[in-house]
């Protein structure tokens, strides 16, 4: 019917350029088509690519942290470490002996390290670090907490240990056992160390009276001394000191087992890996170094117990130790190459 229409309507010309036309018309609209169907599977191409792209990084971040996951701590610059470790061991200032970057013995940087371009790290707590007399100095953490925040640690070798018998509940003792807790759990167990305490009354000053008694009329007086216990009680929900013991895994039952030491609180961390080099064969990655366990305690302390966010201040506990991680890193993956 089409055609009858178009040759009664239209003069032969005009046949040819309509048909013309129609014709053109729907190899363009054809055309859109595929070029609309082109653009989209090149855009579901792109897309595609930019999402393995995007797996891709991350999954080299994943192992670039797995790899090293000391690499985004903030340091202070390790110029004068590089430095020293180009010019080669020196002298100790105090016992003269030769060393490489500090004395093991005298918790001192050696001469070619100067003092001043060392990081000193300030902590909230004190922390006493109980060694083993068999522990080799030399492979010891240890003496890292001390070189970077000597105002707050002492290191003690066993069995020249303090007594530990004042306030022992603002004392604890990092390390695993049966009843050891988790860091977020410090809060609850010192709180009630507090109410028990406060129930019992001030056992320094038999008149005194208890924190929670309240006089009917309250002062300005009443109100300052409310405001101070109410402080006492504060400080009594955080710790004091932490005690760390330095030593191979299986030398430490000599120490953990000492009557001085029974009956403190005991913390364990349990959700860190080591980066140590002389990781002890046999024993999980959760088993840290000293100075890891110092490290990520006061991390973890810092966030869950004094609730406030961490912002890198421990970092540069790390700083020998990341320096050294780094080194043999390099030193192994150079000899695997070769």
């Amino acid at each position: 019917m089409t055609n009858i229409v178009f040759s009664i309507s239209l003069k032969p010309i005009e046949q040819l350029s309509f048909v013309r036309d129609t014709a053109y018309g729907l190899f363009k609209v054809k055309m859109s088509l595929n070029s609309s169907t082109c653009l989209n599977q090149e855009s579901h191409q792109k897309l595609k690519r930019n999402f393995e792209c995007l797996k891709n990084s991350q999954q080299q971040t994943t192992s670039s942290l797995q790899d090293n996951p000391l690499q985004n701590l903030q340091l202070a610059s390790w110029e004068v470490l590089e430095k020293a470790q180009k010019s080669g061991r020196s002298k100790c200032p105090r016992c003269g002996s030769s060393r490489m970057f500090y004395c093991y013995s005298c918790y001192v940087p050696v001469e070619t390290v100067p003092s001043k371009e060392i990081p000193v790290v300030k902590l909230p707590l004190k922390i006493d670090i109980i060694k083993h007399p068999n522990e080799t100095d030399g492979k010891s953490t240890a003496v890292h907490a001390k070189l970077l925040a000597p105002e707050d640690v002492t290191i003690y070798t066993y069995p020249c240990i303090p007594e530990y018998e004042e306030k022992r509940y603002e004392i604890a003792l990092i390390f695993p056992g049966p009843n050891s807790i988790s860091v977020k759990d410090i809060i609850i167990h010192l709180q009630k160390n507090v109410q028990k305490n406060v129930s019992c009354g001030n056992d320094d000053d038999p008149s005194a009276e208890p924190f929670l008694k309240k006089a009917k009329i309250e002062t300005k007086e009443d109100r300052n001394l409310s405001e101070y216990k109410s402080n006492s009680r504060s400080e009594d929900t955080v710790l004091k000191k932490v005690i760390f013991i330095d030593s191979t895994w299986n030398q430490t039952n000599k120490i953990i087992t000492d009557e001085r030491l029974q009956g403190l609180l005991q913390i364990e961390l349990k959700t860190r890996k080591t980066c140590f080099w002389r990781h002890q064969k046999g024993k999980p990655d959760t088993y840290l170094s000293t100075i890891e366990a110092i490290y990520y305690f006061l991390v973890d302390y810092h966030q869950e117990v004094l609730k406030e966010s961490s912002k890198g201040q421990y970092d540069n506990l790390l700083f020998f130790f990341s320096f050294m991680y780094t080194l043999i890193k390099n030193a192994k993956n150079s000899a695997g190459k070769e």
